[in-house]
């Protein structure tokens, strides 16, 4: 389902194809909840490293570690991304945001909800159960059957303060 998803993201009929699939691959590998995404700036990816810095819940800052699928999402993104002259400046502060909308803005949850139930449409999957935040439990599930995270470790990727909170995916 995962890679049925990936395909309907890199749908080139969608001219912001790019960046809807850097936004799926970072949900699918990293295991990010919606308002992470959302915050995330440019410069708060290091590209030497695969990492980057997410500020979660209570307004902790984290850092997620980028798969190579998820730097080559986002460079393929990066180049097709509209030039920082063409960039709102607004209170949101556009102009560092990784992910915009059409009004070259942040890109607000709304839109990365709507974005994900139209993949899940188009991959034939079902957009009424699922969701952004199954997307997280998803990658969470992958990591700890594929990936060889330890419960301990895959606590501290999510972000979860209680381990108990992990051991519910």
């Amino acid at each position: 389902d995962s890679k049925k998803l990936l395909n309907a993201a890199d749908n080139q009929d969608n001219r912001n194809y790019k960046r809807d699939y850097a936004i799926t691959t970072l949900f699918l590998n990293c295991g990010m909840r919606l308002s992470e995404l959302i915050g995330i700036n440019i410069n708060d990816i290091d590209f030497n490293e695969c990492k980057m810095k997410v500020i979660g819940k209570g307004n902790k800052q984290r850092t997620v570690y980028l798969t190579k699928s998820c730097m080559v999402a986002l460079n393929d993104y990066l180049s097709s991304r509209p030039s920082q002259s063409l960039i709102k400046k607004d209170s949101k502060d556009s102009d560092k945001a990784l992910f915009l909308s059409e009004q070259k803005q942040r890109i607000s949850n709304r839109t990365v909800q709507a974005i994900i139930t139209k993949q899940l449409k188009l991959a034939g999957l079902d957009g009424q159960s699922l969701s952004v935040h199954k997307l997280r439990h998803t990658a969470a599930t992958l990591m700890y059957q594929y990936g060889e995270s330890d419960i301990r470790a895959l606590q501290e990727l999510l972000g979860h303060q209680s381990i108990s909170t992990t051991e519910i995916y």
